[in-house]
């Protein structure tokens, strides 16, 4: 363990600029394109897609593959992905005792979490889609992290040298194969030969 000193709390920090998820451009666009919209406040609209993207980051939660975005913008999903291989310190386990602390990640055995974002499918190509990002809000990362230690087997088990878009071929292959299967099964007729 290394000695670590303090920070200085009164040193100037660099903080990033928040985005708004709802700006009054895109309330005007969404009153005009959609016809239910055009009666709401802005304030309801805000309220709608509020509601809608807590509901999406729920959805990824509980579901082991993760969640299509409407408008065929991409994936979403939570894998499970072994620890980096350089030091993940644990600041405040750090500033208490002085000392290099790592988390260690016991209740999931070293594994840890990440919410990937992919728009890699058959579905997905349109033009310029490889702009597209994906950045999760604070609470849905608070909520992951509070939700992995208990149910860390659940979610798909992503290799570090393994591209997602590879993960995802694999998967298709498997939905196609049990599709033939099924369809193999109500054709089959055990007394014809």
């Amino acid at each position: 363990m290394q000695n670590i000193y303090k920070p200085d709390l009164k040193a100037p920090r660099y903080r990033k600029t928040g985005k708004k998820t709802v700006v009054n451009d895109m309330v005007d666009h969404i009153k005009q394109e959609v016809f239910a919209a055009k009666y709401l406040d802005p304030e309801q609209i805000k309220n709608v897609i509020l509601e809608f993207n807590n509901e999406l980051w729920n959805t990824v939660i509980d579901k082991r593959d993760g969640v299509e975005i409407p408008c065929q913008i991409g994936h979403v999903f939570i894998g499970t992905c072994p620890m980096k291989k350089k030091k993940n310190i644990d600041f405040k386990t750090t500033a208490d005792y002085l000392k290099s602390i790592q988390h260690r990640n016991w209740e999931s055995d070293n594994y840890l979490a990440k919410i990937f974002f992919t728009t890699f499918a058959t579905k997905y190509k349109f033009k310029h889609n490889d702009l597209w990002g994906f950045e999760a809000t604070r609470d849905f990362k608070r909520t992951v992290g509070k939700t992995y230690p208990k149910q860390w087997k659940k979610y798909v088990m992503i290799d570090p040298k393994m591209k997602i878009s590879n993960l995802f071929r694999i998967k298709l292959k498997e939905m196609e194969r049990v599709d033939n299967e099924k369809d193999l099964l109500k054709s089959y007729n055990e007394f014809e030969f």
